[in-house]
């Protein structure tokens, strides 16, 4: 998607070899314009595949995940990093690791939220060694729900995040493919 990644260029800050900080358009700021953009290129992708819910996790995802969820009129769940004030057993829970944060914290997502006849979208505003993703796709699995893809607005293309969910089978849009950050240089994939 050219206008993000004419944003990544513009406003992107290398922070290190590993870490790109899009602060400014999208997970601390949050530019809607490019928001509603990305959600209809993601419904665009996955508007056949017949998607009856769209799952994120707090807090950089939700923003995509609404206006792609808005686009393909179904709604959208988001994993909490809490366990908040809900009853063991009346959620599905996994541990996973923060690339960026250096953190492992657990996501949770409540029962009723996610149904066996359902076809999950992910959503995420970035994939680095897909940790986050694979914590979010063994609670759809879990739940008996099916994923139908995933929708990632910057894939570091130079982790395996990535890689592994299109080995899983699993279609993977991702709308700016880093290549490399090294030495404070944004280069894409594609």
């Amino acid at each position: 998607m050219e206008s993000l990644k004419r944003r990544i260029i513009e406003e992107g800050r290398v922070l290190s070899d590993n870490v790109l900080s899009v602060n400014t358009f999208l997970n601390h700021g949050v530019d809607p314009a490019l928001i509603a953009e990305m959600g209809r290129a993601f419904a665009e992708r996955f508007r056949e595949y017949g998607v009856t819910r769209v799952l994120t996790i707090e807090s950089s995802g939700i923003a995509i995940a609404y206006a792609t969820a808005l686009e393909l009129g179904v709604p959208f769940v988001y994993a909490r990093r809490r366990k908040a004030l809900m009853n063991e057993g009346e959620f599905y829970a996994e541990r996973v690791p923060s690339f960026t944060k250096g953190i492992v914290t657990d996501i949770v997502i409540a029962k009723e939220l996610l149904k066996p006849s359902d076809n999950i979208l992910f959503i995420d505003d970035f994939i680095a060694n897909g940790d986050a993703a694979r914590g979010a796709i063994k609670i759809v699995e879990r739940s008996g729900a099916k994923l139908v893809g995933a929708g990632i607005a910057i894939e570091k293309a130079f982790q395996a995040g990535g890689s592994h969910l299109r080995e899983l089978g699993i279609p993977v849009l991702s709308l700016a493919r880093l290549a490399s950050l090294e030495g404070g240089a944004i280069r894409f994939a594609d």
